[in-house]
């Protein structure tokens, strides 16, 4: 009943819209910043998830991917956590490719958790879970409404019909 709510009715896209907005604008503000302003380096809060003692006890196997694999790349890091959040922002203020932007906006938010930092992360988390479970819903009074029927049609026109083959009964 929940979801038929959240994924066909158009409260509920009215809603969600403004919902993706307001998360949108969280990410927006946050990569702006980053994009825009001095060049934005992610080595000293990388630094500070090594040494992060809770970090250490609850999540060894992320702390060992930050340690190994993060901060030797800081600079691959820096640039996709400024454009992911930049990028993430438009997508759900646009509600171009939502349910993608929200996908990743709350695995960044899941990340930064992991890694200890705590933030408006909860919140943003709990109202993506929204998004993400009305689907196209969520982006119908957006960008979404187009771009996905042209996607559907023209670049995955092949996956959405039927073998010649394959005759109704």
């Amino acid at each position: 009943m929940i979801m038929d709510f959240l994924r066909n009715n158009k409260i509920a896209a009215g809603v969600l819209t403004v919902l993706r907005v307001y998360i949108g604008w969280q990410w927006l503000t946050a990569g702006w910043g980053k994009v825009t302003g001095e060049p934005f380096d992610a080595s000293g809060y990388l630094t500070g998830v090594v040494n992060n003692e809770a970090v250490i006890e609850q999540y060894p196997t992320y702390h060992a991917f930050i340690e190994s694999f993060a901060l030797p790349n800081a600079g691959v890091f820096s640039f996709m956590v400024a454009w992911g959040e930049l990028l993430v922002g438009l997508g759900l203020i646009l509600g171009v490719l939502t349910t993608a932007a929200a996908f990743f906006g709350i695995v960044m938010n899941f990340a930064f958790m992991f890694a200890g930092t705590i933030s408006s992360n909860p919140w943003l988390v709990l109202l993506t879970i929204f998004i993400l479970a009305a689907g196209y819903n969520a982006g119908k009074f957006g960008g979404d409404r187009w771009v996905i029927p042209y996607i559907r049609t023209v670049i995955f026109k092949d996956k959405f019909t039927k073998p010649a083959s394959v005759k109704a009964a």
